[in-house]
């Protein structure tokens, strides 16, 4: 699911907005792995979307001094924003495509020797695929609700991250409330029962010891773009910081918190709530008290050997009960 919703299993659509950058062979992989595996999936995507290039990714791999996935996604919003544009709307007219692609050559002037072929052919299967279309805006039909999936943590916003080390990209509510049209939004603000960071950047309590078990279906592992994969005990104060930090999460009164990989933390209930250790019982005693703390009445936890099965831990009304 990194090109489809993650509803696509369940017979949703998907919908890349123009806040989004789109990869025309990761598109075509994930479309093929999906049809083998009898799923026909339907892609929206905007006409305004820009389109990550061979060269953007390569210029990104060679060129990543903040740690970075290596897939050309913040090199392609900077390549956008010097007005070297290629949208998918461009993606159906020919010789525009060939035009923008080779001035996007001459602005990766380090990257000219990058194949196009199967770039080129991805975006034709695209452009004439029955299961992708482009589109002007959010698709309206007999939808019961739309669900808008953030794409990075809270921190990694290129607003009020700490930069250098973010996404190119506001990963809190702004672009789904203006998506929704300002419409009232349910939220789901979903952490780790731990801490994570991928490569280079801050980290606070990296240094305390901990015995987070290591998932061995992890997906988030070491490579050689981004750099080390590091885990350290949950910090309380910095979800808070983050929270307050973006306007819609911290005002509204219809928020969730959604604890996940409950089972990488056995033996191992504890996390820091401004500069001290809390030291908690057990998962339900942990999960209470990072509720209480955060202020959320609403909880759900799951665990990696849940498979899809979410589970309500508990409710809280205001009074605490």
């Amino acid at each position: 699911f990194s090109n489809f919703g993650s509803g696509t299993l369940q017979g949703a659509s998907s919908y890349f907005s123009q806040f989004c950058t789109i990869d025309p062979v990761g598109i075509v992989n994930e479309l093929q792995l999906l049809l083998k595996k009898g799923v026909e999936p339907k892609l929206f995507i905007d006409a305004k979307c820009p389109v990550t290039t061979p060269y953007d990714i390569r210029y990104n791999q060679e060129n990543h001094l903040h740690g970075t996935c290596g897939v050309g996604v913040g090199d392609t919003i900077n390549r956008e924003e010097n007005h070297y544009s290629l949208t998918f709307g461009d993606l159906f007219y020919p010789w525009v495509l060939e035009t923008r692609l080779a001035l996007i050559k001459n602005f990766y002037q380090s990257c000219t020797e990058v194949s196009l072929d199967d770039f080129l052919d991805c975006c034709k299967i695209i452009t004439n695929s029955n299961f992708i279309e482009k589109s002007s805006g959010v698709p309206e039909g007999n939808y019961s609700d739309y669900i808008y999936e953030g794409s990075q943590g809270l921190l990694l916003d290129q607003k009020y991250g700490f930069f250098p080390y973010v996404t190119r990209s506001n990963t809190g509510s702004i672009n789904p409330a203006i998506l929704s049209d300002n419409k009232k939004l349910e939220i789901y603000v979903i952490t780790r029962a731990y801490q994570t960071r991928h490569g280079k950047g801050p980290m606070s309590n990296e240094f305390l010891p901990h015995n987070i078990s290591i998932n061995p279906l992890e997906t988030n592992i070491t490579n050689r773009f981004q750099g080390n994969f590091r885990r350290a005990l949950l910090d309380l104060t910095l979800i808070e910081y983050a929270i307050n930090r973006d306007d819609i999460i911290r005002t509204t009164h219809d928020k969730h918190l959604v604890i996940t990989c409950m089972d990488h933390i056995i033996g191992e209930y504890r996390f820091s709530w401004q500069g001290e250790i809390i030291y908690c019982n057990n998962e339900f005693d942990f999960t209470q008290n990072v509720a209480q703390l955060l202020g959320f009445n609403s909880v759900y936890t799951s665990a990696s050997d849940d498979g899809d099965k979410i589970k309500r831990l508990f409710f809280m009304d205001n009074s605490g009960k």
